[in-house]
């Protein structure tokens, strides 16, 4: 690693000379516990996401082994801490605050809030700061999908991320007594959990308490699970690595998870303290089916590793929250999702149990696993493009973002259907395309002012017909020609002027006219969802477009 660049500014506040060229920078602020040192491994797992230099051998449990490395490994890192067991916004103001004059490049916040006013949002008010000294700031959408309107970090300014699926899987396959095999996901893979079919009971059955199939520690005394397999299922205020643990230590042998019905199909890869594998909420219907088939029910767990090639990946993960943005609907949000499920990455300790062992990594889920992702690539297109904008950066990652699954159908969400645009944004971060995006959508902070002035409209004020002007620069070859396409909106008349753009050289702006009429049979209360297109013979530059019926 190279030595800091000039412009920093930053301070160290550990006791120790921890910080390195790698590490440049360390502060805690008032919740901090009066150091910066990671204490839940969160910021160890994000920061090393995002910047992480490579690494040898990295796994968890023999899993997923490989060299890994963050987006930028070559890039410096500087940690402020705002949160322990909870977050402070005084203190996150103050760190975005501190992190603009300490010289920072691009803020990845990894951290959120339920939607409010951008006035009453410390993070929009310091990203807002941020912007205007030239700073990309990318943010975490959120775990609260998969409901709509449970998106946060929602400004314009920032970049928004949710959460999708890699293509690997650690797979644990439940072997029920009827020869059913269900595949699930589980990090620890025991070597020597027997084959031969252990008794299956559900946490649930013969039990008047509606919490009792979460697997609840004291709800669990009451069931006699010693040396049988427990059926568990998410949720219930316990987490699944706790609802484990509890099963051990009633004696039960080993446990499988199923999802509730928003989880759908995202299933988890955990550390768990015993055999375990994690279910899909369909998987888990025929698990009970199968419990209610027999007076005798029986099972076992066949861990088979590391499993690559999934090919409906990128999936949208249940959680990643999902738009329209309560605080300005005008605006879609997500702006893009990437890797946010199952996601291995440094920790701050070794999640095995072994005193032997130099695995400092885990596997974690989270908007706050895909924000760094993004956050890494806004770090490599501001090496490639030292004079990009934020907004231009912001642009060229959203219009080239992946509409398909590595099957070539349209990414899908938890239920294995494809994905709104309030779910999936732009679509699915490919940094390839967006190094070399041909139009970039510019904007000034400034610019955002008028928009912020307009939010203060009422139901009363409807619009039946709207005009947006949007100019793009030209940051591909000197003479080039793009043509207009529209796909979609259904309900909507759309026309756009001129309907060709004729760039003469690097860097020059045009500007287009895009109006939008409500067609007489539109639908009340109802979503359309369409593409404006501008192509070229080499480039395609792609915003996706929500109307929304009152």
């Amino acid at each position: 690693m190279p030595p800091p660049p000039a412009k920093w500014k930053g301070q160290c506040q550990f006791n120790s000379a921890v910080c390195n060229n790698k590490l440049i920078g360390a502060r805690q602020f008032t919740i901090g516990n009066g150091t910066p040192l990671d204490e839940n491994g969160h910021g160890t797992h994000t920061a090393s996401t995002a910047a992480g230099n490579f690494v040898r051998g990295a796994n968890v449990f023999g899993n997923a082994n490989g060299t890994a490395a963050g987006i930028a490994p070559l890039a410096h890192i500087a940690m402020y801490k705002v949160c322990n067991t909870r977050c402070s916004e005084s203190d996150i103001l103050a760190a975005m605050d501190v992190a603009i004059d300490d010289g920072v490049d691009i803020i990845s916040l990894s951290l959120g809030g339920p939607a409010r006013n951008f006035y009453d949002d410390n993070v929009a008010v310091g990203a807002f700061s941020a912007v205007e000294r030239g700073i990309f700031v990318s943010a975490a959408a959120g775990n609260s999908g998969p409901s709509l309107r449970t998106i946060e970090n929602g400004a314009p300014w920032l970049l928004t991320v949710g959460a999708s699926s890699v293509d690997r899987k650690i797979r644990a396959t439940a072997v029920l007594g009827n020869n059913e095999e269900l595949d699930g996901e589980s990090t620890f893979q025991p070597a020597d959990f027997p084959s031969s079919l252990l008794p299956l009971v559900y946490a649930g059955s013969n039990s008047s308490n509606p919490n009792a199939p979460f697997c609840l520690p004291a709800l669990l005394r009451n069931i006699d699970v010693q040396g049988k397999i427990v059926l568990c299922e998410e949720g219930g205020g316990i987490g699944r690595i706790t609802k484990g643990r509890a099963v051990r230590n009633a004696g039960g042998a080993a446990m499988i998870l199923v999802n509730q019905q928003p989880q759908g199909y995202t299933t988890h890869s955990d550390s768990h303290v015993l055999p375990a594998t994690h279910l899909s909420y369909a998987d888990g219907l025929k698990v009970k089916a199968y419990l209610n088939s027999t007076s005798s029910p029986t099972a076992t767990i066949s861990f088979k590793g590391t499993i690559i090639g999934d090919d409906r990946a990128p999936t949208v993960a249940y959680f990643s929250g999902r738009g329209p943005n309560r605080a300005s609907p005008g605006i879609l949000k997500p702006d893009v999702i990437g890797p946010g499920h199952n996601i291995l990455a440094a920790w701050h300790i070794s999640v095995e149990n072994n005193t032997n062992t130099k695995s400092n990594f885990n596997i974690i889920s989270g908007t706050s696993m895909s924000c760094p992702h993004l956050s890494g690539v806004a770090a490599l297109l501001k090496t490639d493009h030292p004079d990009w904008s934020p907004a231009a950066i912001k642009s060229a990652i959203m219009t080239t973002a992946d509409q398909g699954n590595l099957a070539g159908n349209l990414i899908e969400d938890e239920t294995l259907r494809p994905a709104i645009f309030f779910a999936v944004g732009s679509g699915h971060v490919n940094i390839l395309k967006a190094r070399d995006p041909g139009l970039v959508y510019d904007i000034q902070p400034q610019d955002y002012v008028p928009y912020l002035c307009g939010l203060n409209y009422t139901d009363q004020q409807e619009i039946l017909s709207e005009t947006y002007n949007r100019t793009v620069t030209n940051v591909g070859e000197a003479n080039s020609v793009y043509t207009v396409e529209t796909i979609g909106l259904p309900g909507v008349d759309m026309r756009v002027e001129p309907s060709t753009l004729q760039f003469s050289g690097v860097n020059q702006r045009l500007t287009y006219q895009a109006t939008f009429s409500r067609l007489p049979n539109a639908p009340s209360n109802a979503v359309a969802q369409g593409f404006l297109t501008w192509t070229s013979g080499r480039h395609s530059v792609r915003s996706p477009l929500v109307v929304i019926f009152q």
